[in-house]
């Protein structure tokens, strides 16, 4: 994903990233609220997270990337999850094909009202961003780009699938995502891109959409993404009322986010209304995504369960209550 810069005299404040919005006070007036916390096993997600990586980078058209997609979809199969798949060529801003692949999960498919949740589960194919130039064409690994938001589903899929739940919920492992270049807007997301506009199931529009990036660092700052907060910010301002509920406040902040080119504006593109929970951080001198982003320190001693933890307690939360 990549960043813009917004400028606006109606904004509180921008950054290059994420915007930055009012109203979080609001939601930490509630935090202290008796709420009931629902199951969510960081260990689990945590485990998730370092299987996912033992595959390697998960570069389209590699073995450790179809490998990486087996895995996803005998997990949700195995959590006893409706498995729909969907494969593509889809081709990349420098003319590569990518053999793309979708991997959703359905939960009471029946159900009308649906809430759809996803991650990116693909990394990056190179590591333009570290700061030793003798690495900047080695692959990702994505232990914090990718896998965290999937090890984060993957605990709440297999909670859900534990539980009597009624309601409608699609995760979707989402491909081809961080094979783009900065100096094209329009050459992140395509896997969420083909998804929206070659739905894999028949008259599908869920009602939101919940996406997670980057969501395991210790130092996570989760601000009000903008395109999230034009698109759907009563589900934004439920989301960060129960973190706040939930004692998540120092990572789930009031500031206005920037506006990140990520899947969730292909899905407002759409007409889904979309948030995107991702760690940008604007503080103490430093403003940008998480530092070992498209780097080969992106690895699993970035990951931490607390935060995994966090963000999965909030997001069922916000599905369930």
């Amino acid at each position: 994903m990549t960043t813009l810069l917004l400028a606006s005299a109606g904004c509180i404040g921008c950054s290059a990233g994420k915007a930055d919005a009012a109203g979080a006070d609001s939601a930490g007036a509630v935090q202290n609220e008796a709420v009931a916390r629902p199951e969510f096993s960081a260990d689990s997600a945590y485990a998730y997270v370092e299987r996912l990586l033992e595959f390697g980078p998960r570069v389209p058209n590699t073995e450790a990337h179809r490998r990486a997609g087996d895995w996803l979809a005998a997990r949700l199969h195995d959590f006893g999850w409706e498995v729909v798949e969907q494969k593509a060529v889809l081709t990349a801003f420098d003319g590569t094909p990518l053999q793309a692949r979708n991997i959703m999960g359905r939960l009471n498919s029946d159900a009308p009202h649906r809430t759809l949740l996803l991650a990116h589960w693909d990394s990056r194919p190179w590591a333009d961003e570290d700061p030793d130039p003798a690495k900047r064409e080695m692959p990702v690994l994505g232990a914090n780009d990718g896998a965290s938001g999937i090890g984060v589903l993957l605990e709440i899929a297999r909670r859900l699938a534990l539980s009597d739940s009624k309601a409608g919920i699609d995760i979707l492992f989402v491909d081809a995502e961080d094979w783009g270049s900065h100096a094209d807007e329009e050459s992140w997301a395509l896997g969420t891109r083909y998804f929206a506009q070659h739905p894999p199931v028949a008259d599908y529009h869920p009602a939101q959409a919940i996406l997670l990036d980057m969501v395991g660092s210790p130092d996570a700052r989760f601000g009000l993404e903008y395109f999230s907060s034009q698109a759907h910010p009563g589900l934004q301002q439920k989301i960060w009322s129960n973190a706040a509920r939930l004692g998540h406040s120092s990572l789930f902040h009031s500031g206005f986010g920037g506006a990140i080119t990520d899947d969730h504006v292909e899905l407002i593109k759409a007409g889904i209304p979309a948030v995107d929970i991702i760690d940008y951080r604007d503080s103490d001198g430093y403003q940008g995504f998480d530092p070992v982003w498209h780097t080969t320190n992106d690895n699993l001693s970035n990951i931490s369960p607390a935060t995994l933890k966090a963000v999965g307690e909030t997001v069922l939360l916000t599905i369930t209550e």
